[in-house]
């Protein structure tokens, strides 16, 4: 009788600035099976690699981390205590192992680079689904309001949209998740057109009465069609 198997995801990421790459995979593991997911960077002093999961419906997670230029890494979390879970760790390679994989194990897994205020990611697997963060315009001060947009253009599909907003401050070494919001897909127009139906989403987090500890990257996070989508960062500098 066949088993129920684990479905691994792994999006492509090739970026000229920053210099990571890992392999595009679609993998199906066999419960009890061991895994290899791989990514490859440039070693860019400065850069800290991470790798990532996304499970539907729930949270983004970390799941280890390392210093571009050590050979060091620690684990997040619950894989602090998660012995399935190891890398092989060498300068420009930080591969992840999962074995006796589990069904708790599916999910998408990203490998992604921090360097100073810049966060790259995995990028999605469809090139028709983007997320673009609007830049703030004007200066801000202490006791200044704003209100953060990003904006998703997906095809159309079933179920909800969960939406992250992550920011990082300079001198961390990863971005916190500061906001989260739950179903947020009547907050989509749809059109048709030629081809497959397409929605355009926003998504806006005001942020009222700002301090300098406001201050540093914002990120917004997508899970959408099954799979999780990133903006470029919003920069907000406070003088």
């Amino acid at each position: 009788m066949d088993t129920e198997q684990p479905d691994l995801q792994a999006c492509v990421n090739v970026t000229l600035t920053v210099g990571v790459f890992q392999p595009r995979l679609s993998m199906t593991a066999k419960l009890g099976d061991t895994v290899t997911l791989l990514c490859n960077y440039s070693t860019d002093s400065g850069n800290t690699i991470v790798w990532l999961r996304y499970t539907l419906g729930q949270k983004l997670e970390y799941i280890v981390g390392s210093y571009s230029t050590s050979t060091d890494y620690a684990f997040y979390n619950g894989f602090k205590d998660a012995e399935r879970f190891t890398v092989q760790r060498d300068h420009g390679m930080l591969n992840l192992h999962i074995s006796e994989v589990k069904m708790s194990d599916s999910g998408e897994y990203y490998c992604a680079t921090l360097s100073g205020i810049e966060v790259t990611f995995g990028e999605s697997l469809s090139n028709s689904r983007t997320v673009i963060q609007q830049p703030v315009s004007e200066p801000l001060q202490p006791g200044d309001s704003v209100t953060l947009q990003c904006s998703v253009h997906t095809e159309t599909c079933a179920g909800e949209h969960s939406v992250y907003w992550f920011r990082q401050a300079s001198g961390e070494s990863l971005p916190g998740i500061i906001y989260t919001h739950g179903n947020r897909s009547d907050q989509c127009e749809r059109s048709s057109g030629a081809g497959s139906p397409t929605q355009s989403c926003v998504y806006k987090l005001p942020k009222r009465n700002l301090s300098r500890s406001d201050a540093g990257t914002y990120y917004c996070a997508v899970a959408t069609c099954g799979e999780i989508l990133f903006g470029n960062g919003t920069v907000l500098d406070i003088t």
